[in-house]
């Protein structure tokens, strides 16, 4: 397991005292991550005396938000390039930052639909509208635009996309039934009972989609922010990440 540089925290005692004393760590967190963290959260509320609250939502949004000097702790991206643009604002601890966990994209449709997708390309001709999370910011919607026009669909397809503010948004706007269908994560899809999956986009042949993870330098409470980071590295958040469909990358 990584270790993080002992000169760029408080000393260990200053640990042990904020622990006991009890600290509030304010996780920024892609959107697509909320019912994983959630439960992790809970679980190490039990051994620990921090309380850990969320602000889940666009990647994008969250990093502009912390470039804005909101006061996160940690900072858990859908992508690196948003990460990197906080890093290059010079507002993460660089050696706390690692790279987590890794997703899919899938293509899903209400429950109750009869549209079958065995290829994307029967999206242009079987669909009126489609949600995608905003593709010029959001790292869902960059990451489907980026498979589609890998594969030559994304202009045949753009004028049927409507863009959300995020990727749980897209995954509530094909729950209502409001569009034909869907471009989310995996995970995303896991979690809800009125759609289903009908293309798995393979992995070969998707953009490597990447979670990657750092405290913010600007935060207070930076080493219960690490030992909460830590705790995202154990075997219990490992188990539960994968339970929600998630691949472990530590």
């Amino acid at each position: 397991m990584p270790r993080f540089p002992g000169a760029i925290f408080i000393s260990a005692a200053a640990l042990a005292l904020t622990t006991a004393n009890g600290a509030e760590v304010n996780v920024y967190a892609a959107a697509s991550l909320t019912d994983a963290l959630k439960e992790i959260a809970v679980n190490y509320e039990k051994q620990s005396s921090d309380k850990i609250v969320f602000n889940f939502g666009a990647s994008s949004l969250l990093a502009r938000q912390i470039i804005e000097h909101a006061p996160a702790n940690v900072f858990f991206s859908a992508d690196e390039a948003k990460m990197d643009d906080v890093q290059k604002a010079g507002l993460i601890v660089t050696e706390s930052r690692r790279d987590l966990l890794s997703n899919s994209l899938v293509i899903i449709v209400p429950n109750d639909s009869n549209l079958a997708i065995t290829s994307p390309d029967q999206l242009v001709d079987k669909t009126q509208k489609i949600a995608i999370a905003d593709p010029r910011a959001v790292p869902a919607g960059i990451y489907t635009k980026k498979y589609l026009s890998t594969i030559g669909l994304w202009e045949k397809l753009e004028p049927k996309m409507v863009p959300t503010e995020n990727v749980r948004a897209a995954l509530a706007a094909v729950e209502s039934g409001n569009v034909d269908a869907g471009f989310v994560y995996k995970t995303d899809a896991n979690i809800s009972k009125k759609v289903k999956i009908a293309f798995i986009v393979p992995i070969e042949k998707g953009p490597a989609i990447r979670y990657p993870v750092a405290i913010v330098k600007e935060g207070q409470n930076n080493a219960a922010a690490e030992s909460f980071l830590r705790y995202l590295e154990s075997e219990n958040a490992r188990k539960l990440f994968e339970r929600y469909g998630f691949s472990v990358r530590f």
